[in-house]
């Protein structure tokens, strides 16, 4: 296994220029001679990249193109739970956890290597997690909905599982990390503690799709991060999940950690953490070795929205857990929030400001001798809220770019305190992220349209370009409001509807009509809810 990289435009003109095929990393082996070639599908707005990837390979963009001398193209990730806009250009996407059947693929593939593509596509099929467009064909209504989904071959299943792995701590995790010669985003370890999370936040994919959770012991992941930092000499380790602080053994494999790391001078980094849940003393001991900003993320500013998305946490909770954490030696604090969620009001928007500058009034509350020097450094950040695909909210409409912009403008205006950094992401970039993670096949279109026109690295500010998008839009077809700004009914068929995750579209409905009424659902240790997932694992998650 080797890796490949979207080449940077000038690597990319160096290509084209002494016609050089995109070729891996290790062995500097053409793309066009591997037996696949596997994509992550991690954002939207890098769908051009892979066609332009495949056109740097000379490999043909489209599936039904490829013949027995090219390599299959595989697609996974967060992503791939819609996988229709790139199902024209896609083998077979695999849905699920790579690690749980990645094996038995390529031993199958080892008896079919001298056979047809479409053979070995077939067999495929006997694997849940396993999607192979070409077997599929669509129907849509005179309203441009969808009809019925149908199966071409008797061997293509009307449902797609998706696969999971059950026991993390016998799940492989790479010991020895391969370590860039140049300073990378990422300069860290990073140590996965679980999968999936407890607390069903109603805009979150990732809280859905990966459930349920499944923890690493703490013994294991000590024994891991002992072996990762000697073997690729960092000076920092990350503890990643999607709500760290919820890990069952927290205390105790944070103490031993940080014993660990101290002994070393090597830094522990928390990603985005509830403040309901962070600890004083934690914050004390990780100041020992060296500061780092915190992260938290209310995501609304009022009560009343957070009820609506289900983050459990008051303004109380928040102000005193940034208050434990100026008085455990932070000064710097990002906080995240979304603007155009679901219900939303003016009122919410300055709620944003009002408990943004409530933060800054707890820091100068407290004493002056008690406070981290420095002064406060708290960055607002406030994302365009993007309805994803097996969410509480994936039948809701899109805000506007004018309704997007007039929101940044007002909350920019309402933010007075010169502590507060104001920063928010493109509202133009997010309407197309909204076309794209709730399109169907006929998307793909529009993404080739813009791949013909120039468009790569979609997600890199200096690089979109809505005009472009735009002109594909006019020449695929494709209108932006019907796929972005449009509520969908409940009967509505989704693009996604043949995927299982195991958490049911019944669960989905129930918390989008919670979402309505402004009423919260517990987290699932505390109470299970019967999202359904508890299908795939037999136990393995909290329900009863």
């Amino acid at each position: 296994c080797e890796r490949v990289f979207a080449p940077w435009k000038d690597m990319e003109k160096l290509l084209i220029q002494n016609n050089i095929e995109l070729f891996s990393l290790e062995s500097q082996t053409p793309l066009s001679k591997f037996d696949f070639v596997g994509f992550t599908l991690q954002y939207e707005m890098s769908y051009t990249n892979i066609l332009n990837m495949l056109c740097l390979a000379n490999i043909p963009i489209f599936a039904k193109d490829r013949t027995k001398e090219h390599p299959f193209i595989i697609a996974g990730g967060p992503c791939a739970y819609n996988p229709e806009p790139l199902s024209p250009f896609i083998d077979f996407f695999y849905i699920g956890e790579g690690e749980a059947l990645y094996d038995e693929i390529f031993e199958l593939y080892k008896q079919y290597k001298n056979k047809s593509r479409d053979e070995f596509l077939l067999a495929l099929l006997q694997f849940d997690g396993i999607y192979v467009p070409k077997f599929y064909d669509v129907e849509y209504n005179e309203d441009n909905t969808i009809k019925q989904r149908i199966s071409l071959n008797q061997e293509a299943k009307e449902i797609i599982n998706k696969v999971i792995v059950k026991d993390m701590d016998d799940v492989y995790y790479p010991k020895k990390q391969v370590v860039p010669w140049i300073q990378s985003v990422f300069d860290r370890v990073t140590l996965e503690m679980f999968r999936g999370c407890l607390r069903g936040c109603r805009f979150c994919q990732a809280g859905m799709i990966y459930r349920p959770v499944r923890e690493k012991s703490a013994d294991r992941l000590l024994e891991y991060a002992k072996t990762l930092l000697e073997n690729t000499g960092y000076e920092e380790i990350s503890l990643a999940s999607l709500s760290t602080s919820d890990y069952g053994d927290l205390e105790n494999f944070t103490n031993h950690l940080i014993e660990m790391c101290n002994s070393q001078m090597v830094n522990i980094s928390l990603p985005s953490l509830r403040v309901d849940k962070f600890s004083i003393e934690l914050t004390k001991k990780l100041q020992e070795v060296r500061k780092s900003s915190l992260t938290f993320a209310p995501e609304a500013g009022t009560q009343r929205l957070r009820n609506v998305i289900n983050k459990n946490i008051t303004e109380p909770e928040i102000l005193d857990g940034c208050k434990m954490a100026f008085e455990g030696g932070f000064n710097r604090v990002k906080l995240y929030f979304m603007l155009g969620l679901p219900t939303e009001n003016i009122e919410d928007v300055y709620g944003i400001a009002n408990l943004s500058q409530n933060i800054v009034r707890t820091f100068f509350e407290i004493e002056k001798s008690h406070r981290p020097s420095g002064g406060l450094q708290l960055v607002v950040s406030t994302s365009c809220f993007v309805p994803k695909a097996f969410t509480p909210f994936q039948w809701e409409a899109q805000n506007s770019v004018e309704e997007f912009i007039s929101k940044h403008m007002t909350l920019k205006n309402a933010i007075k305190t010169k502590q507060i950094k104001y920063n928010h992401h493109d509202a133009f970039t997010s309407i197309i992220e909204a076309v794209i993670a709730r399109g169907d096949r006929r998307v793909a279109n529009l993404i080739y349209e813009a791949h013909k026109l120039g468009a790569t690295f979609d997600g890199w500010g200096e690089h979109f370009n809505y005009e472009t998008w735009q002109q594909a839009a006019e020449k695929s077809g494709i209108d932006f409001a019907f796929y972005a700004n449009r509520k969908r009914s409940y009967e509505e068929v989704l693009p996604w509807d043949f995927i299982n995750i195991g958490v049911t579209k019944d669960f989905l409905i129930s918390e989008s009509n919670k979402a309505t009424k402004e009423a919260t659902t517990p987290q699932c240790k505390e109470k299970c809810s019967a999202c359904g997932v508890n299908q795939f694992n037999k136990g393995v998650c909290h329900a009863s």
